[in-house]
């Protein structure tokens, strides 16, 4: 069955050019403005949504992006509000936003129980998770209730990964491949490694599942050097970095959705070349 993840990356395939996924922290500064920064970023034509649940001990995101869950974590926000502020913004606006992937530590799901979490995403309005801290080759029992509800289990293949258990990997994966760029935390990098167009062109032969490139990537420019390899782009650091100053007073909250916007669109432009 088609899900609202793989329609994306249809139409994106159709119109030959790449998927451009902006990341997201969900609750920094507030929810109120992730609502606000997702339909800004769906109005810029963002293809989909990664949404960040903050986490205290996150394993592979850089300093950017910890800093973010602290300051989320430091105002006591609940995965229930999380849950609570997406229904909301989704609530009868699936049609109008691009599809949203929860971006979640295992931690989080066990605590919350495997079956009530993916309930719950689901009726939020999130299309797929990707869990970091879950071995992919030991993510069958998630996968199969991702299914059930019809959500994508989106799973991470990083350049250190074996060829064997990559392919263990990709059995249980959905809506597309989360193509880990370097070997190591995420953040905004000057280039991107020779390596990383063999290792696409080789997972190319193991599976139809899109192939989305992310940790690293940070200006338009870099882009055009996976196009052909990959279908889709990632960018979460040279986005989140934005909304440091706006747990300040009187920050300027228009402004700032306005300027990530605007980097979004030109992330969008380079990604249909």
């Amino acid at each position: 069955m088609s899900s609202r993840i793989s329609e994306a990356f249809s139409r994106v395939q159709a119109d030959r050019r790449m998927a451009f996924m902006p990341f997201i922290t969900a609750g920094d500064p507030d929810l109120a403005t992730t609502q606000n920064l997702v339909r800004e970023l769906a109005a810029r034509g963002v293809d989909l949504i990664e949404v960040g649940f903050p986490y205290s001990d996150p394993i592979a995101d850089g300093p950017v992006i910890q800093a973010s869950y602290t300051r989320v974590l430091d105002r006591k926000l609940h995965v229930r509000d999380i849950f609570a502020s997406f229904a909301e913004l989704t609530q009868g606006a699936n049609e109008k936003l691009p599809p949203l992937v929860a971006m979640v530590a295992y931690s989080i799901i066990f605590r919350t129980g495997p079956e009530a979490f993916v309930r719950k995403a689901k009726e939020s309005g999130f299309s797929g998770l990707i869990v970091p801290d879950l071995p992919g080759d030991e993510a069958d029992d998630l996968a199969a209730l991702a299914r059930k509800h019809d959500l994508d289990l989106v799973q991470l293949v990083a350049p250190t990964t074996p060829p064997a258990r990559a392919e263990r990997i990709l059995k249980s994966c959905s809506g597309f491949v989360y193509c880990i760029s370097v070997a190591g935390t995420t953040g905004v990098r000057q280039e991107l490694p020779e390596e990383l167009r063999e290792q696409l062109k080789w997972l190319r032969t193991k599976t139809n599942l899109p192939l989305a490139v992310g940790f690293g990537i940070s200006r338009p420019e870099q882009v055009g050097s996976l196009r052909g390899t990959a279908d889709g782009v990632i960018v979460g650091s040279a986005i989140v970095r934005h909304l440091e100053p706006l747990s300040k007073p009187n920050a300027d909250r228009s402004a700032t959705l306005r300027q990530i916007g605007e980097f979004a669109g030109r992330m969008v432009d380079a990604c249909r070349g």
